[in-house]
């Protein structure tokens, strides 16, 4: 049964662009779908998680990433009674406004855009959703409702103000991206605020995700061994009661029945930590979660401070991994190339982008339409361009 402070479809804020009500559908339904019919929800599928996508079928991808990242959403939202349907719409689009190549492209980019305006993928997918996907004929973007873009916006927590120190916070002194202040100086996200529970579940279900399915790629890929994990809290215990339970079972049995048990830790932790500060909080309304000053949904202190060891031990193990230094050192060249290359001639841009590139008033304003374009790329497609144009040799 919903709880009052669950976002309610019914009363949502609406849409930038008033849009006559569906048949079928709630509103929150709606941007879930147009989410998922999206060119950019579609071009995850050839974007980097952790290891390049043309590494092996089996690890994860950017889409790959997201539906799970939206199934724990559903799960968790549901066990809290609230709205499944906008944590899962949060959840399948957090992630739209990645570059090629995950967070090393996003790296590289940042430092390109620097005297631009700087580059965040939190930011560009609110541009993305509200600019660069052209399809519908009344407006640019999706349309999204407020609430499944307030949690696009700040589902790690406030952007600004006293309150911000999520990972996309803006620090005292800095400026906010400009893709975001672009978008919220017309359509004020609040950005000082929490988000709703829902999109807090968004975050949090993106925790899960990555720390479960980072384990499973890591050994995967041979970087660490199942032995390696038996001296980590949560993992060592998940092993150890495997092995009690099934004796001499086959090695990828035996990994996959550990590790389902690290998600399963994770989530339940989530829940029941979430369903007492929730009951406590005494919050009526979705908008008083916005206005509490703290977040709702959060591990218990013994659980994070365990994840912290996993994190840990996953940075020296994997993200840091010789063999992956050395990818990343190859694919943010190609990153460095691609984007000079097209500020020096944008007239070479595929020809639907020269319609941009003939209105852009300055170097910024180039700058922002080669970075459109550059981020939108798959990593497939960036590294065909750096061939393409020559630039590999």
């Amino acid at each position: 049964m919903p709880r009052i402070y669950a976002c309610d479809p019914a009363q949502s804020r609406g849409r930038q662009f008033p849009e006559a009500i569906s048949t079928f559908r709630t509103p929150f339904q709606r941007d879930r779908d147009r989410i998922i019919h999206s060119s950019a929800f579609r071009r995850l599928k050839h974007k980097t998680q952790v290891f390049v996508e043309h590494e092996g079928d089996y690890y994860r991808t950017r889409l790959t990433h997201s539906i799970e990242v939206a199934q724990v959403a559903r799960t968790v939202a549901g066990a809290l009674g609230l709205n499944e349907e906008l944590a899962e719409a949060v959840a399948l689009a957090h992630d739209l406004g990645h570059p090629p190549f995950g967070h090393t492209g996003e790296d590289a980019l940042h430092v390109l855009m620097k005297p631009y305006g700087g580059f965040d993928h939190n930011a560009q997918a609110i541009r993305i959703v509200t600019k660069l996907e052209r399809h519908y004929a009344d407006f640019d973007g999706l349309n999204l409702t407020w609430e499944t873009l307030e949690g696009l916006a700040k589902h790690n927590g406030p952007v600004t103000g006293p309150l911000a120190t999520g990972s996309h916070a803006v620090a005292q002194g800095e400026t906010m991206p400009y893709a975001l202040k672009e978008f919220n100086d017309q359509y004020d996200l609040e950005l000082d605020t929490y988000p709703s529970a829902e999109a807090q579940v968004a975050a949090f279900a993106d925790d899960v995700a990555y720390n479960h399915h980072d384990l499973h790629d890591g050994l995967r890929a041979g970087l660490f061994t199942e032995a390696d994990l038996m001296d980590l809290p949560v993992t060592g215990p998940a092993f150890e009661e495997v092995d009690r339970l099934y004796p001499g079972l086959q090695p990828m049995r035996r990994r996959h029945e550990a590790l389902r048990r690290v998600f399963g830790v994770m989530v339940e932790d989530v829940i029941a930590i979430a369903e007492n500060r929730l009951a406590g909080a005494g919050a009526e309304t979705a908008d008083d979660i916005r206005h509490l000053g703290q977040p709702m949904i959060r591990f218990s202190k013994k659980l994070y401070m365990d994840l912290k060891s996993i994190k840990s031990f996953l940075f020296q193990r994997m993200y840091r991994a010789p063999t992956v230094m050395q990818e990343r050192a190859r694919v943010t060249r190609v990153i460095e190339d691609i984007f000079p290359f097209y500020m020096a001639r944008p007239e070479l841009l595929p020809e639907d982008w020269r319609g941009a590139i003939a209105v852009a008033r300055d170097e910024t304003a180039l700058a922002r339409v080669v970075l459109d374009y550059v981020a939108g790329m798959t990593d497939r497609f960036a590294i065909q361009e750096h061939a393409r144009l020559g630039l590999s040799g």
